[in-house]
């Protein structure tokens, strides 16, 4: 191992960033949301004209929505199962126009010999 005085990690202008480096800090804007498991998250916004505040914000906690009204905090999204291509395909057609396609192309596949 080298001895000395060395500093690792550091690069040219490294250093402590005081307010007199950085510039003056935006004046901000501190907004409470709620989630339904009664968590509170305060992200901050910066101060300035024609600010939109959003009406939600995730929980960064449980990752539910979080909206700005303590007594009525926004319900979890609904959460759809994942839908197989045949799920789709049962929605689209009934069992009817499934076995009239599957006729069409057994036909098919008999008439160039590919089956029996």
């Amino acid at each position: 191992m080298a001895g000395g005085n060395a500093i690792r990690g550091s690069r040219v202008g490294a250093g402590p960033m005081g307010e007199a480096e950085r510039g003056e800090v935006a004046a901000r804007v501190f907004v409470s949301y709620y989630c339904a498991n009664g968590h509170e998250t305060r992200p901050s916004f910066a101060q300035e004209a024609g600010l939109l505040i959003p009406e939600l914000w995730d929980c960064p906690r449980c990752g539910l929505p979080a909206g700005q009204d303590h007594e009525n905090p926004p319900t979890a999204p609904k959460v759809e199962p994942y839908k197989t291509h045949l799920a789709y395909v049962k929605e689209r057609r009934s069992d009817t126009d499934g076995a009239q396609i599957l006729d069409e192309a057994l036909e098919s596949l008999r008439g160039r010999g590919l089956i029996r």
